[in-house]
């Protein structure tokens, strides 16, 4: 009988402890950081304005910030717009500046299992609102996949792959707020609309 007891009880409490993760991973909760051990040690740029001066090749698109990650690989976001549909669109351009052909390390999915089950992807990428201490995750599928740009190919020197990913949107009165990617240096960028 104690057996039975202890069984169902253990049973109860990992039933419990996964509907709590669940729901704090929905409600997009999160706070003081964590994520810094995931960043590169080495120095990386993040702008606002202008970053790097753009090559014809490269448009004249606006730049919100430039990430620098491993291998050469730069992040350049050029949008982060809100949809009317209580979204956030976080879209660019993965850039290789390096020597050699780079892929996107397998990090940049974050370690969540669901999402990494379904491949190399963005989705680790997260919104961090300071003002309001709340995190913002990459939104999912029904089936779990991340709504991110997924299987990026191998990027060739001096090449680019258009980028984007999708969050909750936080408050209207929320316009700046912190984008980190796993591998990335991390950058405040200006949400529109």
């Amino acid at each position: 009988m104690s057996i039975r007891f202890t069984t169902k009880a253990r049973r109860g409490m990992v039933a419990l402890t996964a509907v709590a993760g669940l729901a704090l991973g929905v409600a997009g909760c999160g706070g003081g950081g964590g994520d810094d051990d995931k960043k590169p040690e080495t120095s990386a740029s993040a702008s606002k304005g202008g970053g790097s001066n753009p090559s014809a090749q490269e448009g004249t698109d606006d730049l919100l910030a430039e990430l620098k990650g491993e291998d050469g690989l730069i992040l350049r976001i050029t949008s982060a717009r809100r949809d009317s549909g209580g979204f956030v669109t976080v879209s660019g351009e993965m850039k290789n500046d390096g020597d050699e052909a780079a892929r996107v390390s397998a990090r940049t999915s974050g370690d969540e299992t669901e999402i990494v089950r379904h491949g190399t992807s963005l989705g680790g990428a997260t919104l961090v609102d300071s003002a309001s201490k709340k995190r913002y995750y990459v939104l999912r599928d029904t089936d779990g996949r991340p709504l991110t740009t997924t299987s990026m190919p191998r990027i060739k020197p001096g090449g680019s792959i258009p980028v984007f990913m999708q969050f909750p949107a936080p408050p209207t009165s929320t316009g700046e707020v912190s984008f980190q990617l796993p591998t990335f240096a991390s950058a405040t960028i200006q949400i529109s609309g």
